[in-house]
């Protein structure tokens, strides 16, 4: 498994453990809620217990009645309506009532309080009854959204979080490989400028004149990588010029390099020309990477066709290949820093190839197309 699987793992793990979480503090919070609403319920039993006390005729006038007062006055929390058989109000306690509107609003608190719990019947007589109507108290209601705007909060700060702690390890992984790219360039540049005085010391000498050309081509092609490396980290300037003329001489270069089974096609005319503004350097490089992905998937022989199509706002440039394809399900991981299917490399190119055309050359990069066994086409896409 590469860093980046390793990455995604725990990215998982944490998930299902902030999902855990969450549901048991739902689940506690929920423990909560129905005890408390145990506890209402006994309270409004007692206040109806206290009414039809005091409603008894069998009450005597000596008797202290103080104790039942107490507990009638006790709830300051339900709210609660006290009404008979044809829904007359006989009492009411703890209801927002405004002073204009008071009867309409009663009547309207009484059918939520049938909806909501089963009333407690009060016993007065043999002929007569009472019922108490009660809801949830305001702070019954609050516990039941409490957590859920715990779970929006925490959630809000681990999001903003991430994010601050992604941007800073960003950060300083870009100046990193800047770094180490800035260097590699610089540790280059003596040895590339050796060999190319060894090159104008070997076409003074009698041999293959042939042979030293292809020397001066690879220590060019030297001197552009160490360029590449030099100008990773900074802004490129892009200059607007032919396109083709960069495409066509990264074909070439890589054709008489590459391996006799892999045929290259180019869709297109040399002689053409479509100016487009672009980093010279760095657009071959792209080319140069999606062409040399092309010929690892491609395990026999095959083809590699590089279309170039343009309309009046945009260029497509297309590289296709006849290798082993890639499942639809890694079209958008390929692009990602660390993912390889190779024994070798860091799986760098095409996430460089990204930012080289998306960053620096404000375009897209993506897959056109591909399936297991029938080949893949790239595409990058460029604004005139």
């Amino acid at each position: 498994m590469n860093f980046y699987n390793y990455k995604r793992a725990w990215k998982n793990f944490f998930f299902i453990i902030a999902i855990v979480i969450g549901i048991g503090s739902l689940w506690f919070t929920n423990t909560l809620v129905e005890q408390l609403k145990v506890e209402e319920r006994k309270k409004v039993e007692l206040l109806a217990e206290a009414t039809r006390i005091m409603a008894s005729p069998d009450v005597s006038p000596g008797i202290d009645l103080s104790l039942v007062l107490k507990v009638m006055q006790n709830n300051e929390t339900v709210p609660t309506i006290i009404a008979d058989a044809n829904d007359s109000i006989v009492f009411h306690k703890n209801l927002n009532l405004s002073t204009s509107k008071a009867n309409v609003q009663i009547k309207g608190y009484l059918k939520e309080m049938k909806e909501k719990n089963l009333p407690i019947e009060i016993v007065l007589g043999e002929d007569e009854k009472q019922y108490a109507y009660y809801s949830d108290s305001n702070i019954l209601i609050k516990l039941v959204y409490f957590p859920v705007i715990q779970l929006v909060i925490i959630t809000l700060f681990v999001l903003v979080a991430y994010m601050a702690f992604n941007a800073t390890r960003k950060s300083e992984e870009n100046q990193v490989w800047a770094g180490l790219s800035k260097e590699t360039a610089h540790q280059l540049g003596t040895p590339i400028s050796s060999l190319m005085a060894w090159v104008e010391l070997l076409r003074m000498q009698p041999m293959d004149q042939s042979l030293v050309k292809e020397i001066e081509k690879d220590t060019d092609r030297l001197n552009k990588i160490a360029d590449r490396f030099s100008k990773v980290g900074s802004k490129p300037e892009l200059l607007a010029g032919n396109i083709i003329e960069v495409v066509d001489s990264t074909i070439d270069y890589l054709k008489a390099r590459s391996p006799r089974k892999i045929k290259f096609i180019k869709n297109f005319n040399s002689s053409d020309k479509v100016i487009v503004p672009h980093s010279v350097v760095l657009l071959s490089w792209v080319i140069e990477n999606l062409c040399k992905n092309a010929i690892d998937a491609i395990e026999q022989e095959g083809k590699i066709i590089v279309s170039l199509i343009e309309n009046p706002k945009e260029v497509f440039i297309d590289v296709m290949d006849t290798g082993k394809g890639i499942p639809k399900s890694k079209f958008k991981g390929i692009f990602k820093p660390g993912y390889t299917t190779k024994r070798r490399g860091w799986g760098l190119g095409l996430s460089l190839s990204m930012r080289i055309v998306e960053n620096y050359h404000h375009g897209k990069i993506f897959v056109k197309s591909s399936g297991v066994g029938t080949g893949s086409t790239f595409r990058i896409q460029l604004t005139k």
